[in-house]
């Protein structure tokens, strides 16, 4: 699982670039012209955002499991600048997130499904398999290697599996027991009974 190990930013620029392949993602006629959030001033300046925030998508369906378009809508969110008055939190926008995982549905990447209570979208075999495929691409490139899944000895009945011989113990100290100590009788001696 080399997906939580590679960079999330790069990650996400090469998945974006295997989805341009992808004809069934595609961005629509409005997307030049669209802000990705009430937070936003402008436009986005990247010609190929969509593909962008479409695999940025998908990278969290993988990672938060079932979700649905409002939970996306606020990890896509921000902070709106208004002036002198104090910033205040909007989610981003849910016609694009709505359209992205549509897409990402109908290519094949993500699929709806329930788990417990919680219903949304997951991320499908296919996407899973793309989002894997790159990331071990990234970590070949820079090096890394995942450890070694740890050996498990096999234990076969009736057989018996030579085990190191367990030290003995050390006696342990004796506790100082508390004594109690009594006090002596005193005698009651009045003074008029030694006169």
């Amino acid at each position: 699982m080399g997906i939580h190990d590679v960079d999330a930013t790069l990650l996400i620029k090469r998945v974006a670039e295997e989805l341009k392949k992808d004809a069934s993602i595609k961005p629509p006629a409005w997307a030049p012209f669209v802000k990705t959030g009430m937070n936003r001033e402008r436009p986005p300046v990247q010609d190929d955002w969509w593909f962008i925030r479409t695999a940025a998508v998908l990278r969290k369906l993988f990672v938060l499991g079932p979700v649905g378009t409002q939970k996306l809508r606020g990890v896509f969110g921000g902070r709106k600048n208004n002036g002198y008055a104090p910033d205040h939190y909007y989610p981003g926008s849910g016609s694009v997130i709505r359209k992205v995982l549509q897409q990402l549905e109908k290519s094949g990447l993500a699929k709806q499904a329930a788990k417990g209570f919680h219903k949304g979208r997951i991320i499908g075999p296919k996407g899973q398999q793309l989002l894997e495929n790159v990331a071990s691409i990234i970590m070949k490139e820079q090096g890394l290697v995942l450890p070694a899944k740890p050996k498990e000895e096999l234990k076969i009945e009736g057989e018996v599996n030579e085990e190191k011989p367990k030290k003995p113990r050390a006696p342990r100290k004796p506790r100082a027991k508390k004594v109690k100590t009594e006090a002596p009788e005193v005698a009651n001696v009045s003074p008029q009974a030694s006169s």
